[in-house]
């Protein structure tokens, strides 16, 4: 999934400890905010309050060039060989799936030597996925968890996502402003998307 996951950044983020903020406002802007910007396909990145003490958070928000039914499956695509193309992710396997409740397991190229177990609970009716990490401790956080909304837009889909996570080095990677950083991840992560959809939407075609 779009929720990606940092004990700490790459390596070059380390050295953000000499740069980086001693809080996180709520809801302060990142990237403006706009219709305009979203239309442009330009994702909308803020940096949220904390709901935990300690902890980080964003809401991303972009649109795709696909209906909200077409790009609803792809999200839903749980086992889908096709993530694999997405640079961030070194392997990916679907783990179970009983009714609404999905588990997963990721290694992130960051991070191979740890595999993120995602439980997402989906709710069809809502376009509304919520997903928590089920193994914290053994990926280095003390919890990670969110969601992702879309919205049917007159053309496109417009997608919400909003997550909380708390681990070292979190606020350094959350306030880093070169490759690496929260900011940079998330631009990739929405434009893959955006790119991938364009390129393989015709598969989650009715």
């Amino acid at each position: 999934m779009t929720g990606r996951t940092f004990r700490y950044g790459p390596a070059g983020v380390l050295l953000a400890m000499l740069f980086a903020a001693s809080g996180i406002a709520s809801e302060t802007a990142v990237t403006e905010s706009s219709n305009g910007q979203l239309l442009n396909g330009d994702p909308v990145i803020t940096k949220l309050k904390p709901e935990r003490k300690g902890g980080r958070g964003f809401k991303l928000v972009y649109s795709v060039d696909a209906s909200v039914d077409a790009f609803w499956k792809f999200k839903t695509d749980f086992d889908s060989p096709l993530l694999l193309r997405n640079k961030l992710i070194s392997s990916h396997r679907l783990v179970s799936r009983a009714d609404n409740v999905v588990v997963t397991e990721t290694e992130y190229s960051h991070r191979p030597s740890a595999v993120f177990r995602w439980q997402t609970t989906v709710f069809p009716e809502q376009h509304l996925l919520r997903y928590e990490l089920l193994n914290p401790q053994e990926c280095g956080q003390k919890y990670h968890y969110g969601y992702i909304q879309l919205e049917a837009l007159d053309s496109g889909t417009r997608v919400n996502q909003v997550t909380y996570f708390d681990f070292f080095g979190a606020s350094v990677w959350v306030n880093y402003p070169f490759k690496g950083g929260m900011s940079q991840v998330l631009k990739y992560t929405a434009g893959w998307e955006q790119e991938f959809i364009s390129q393989f939407g015709y598969q989650y075609q009715d």
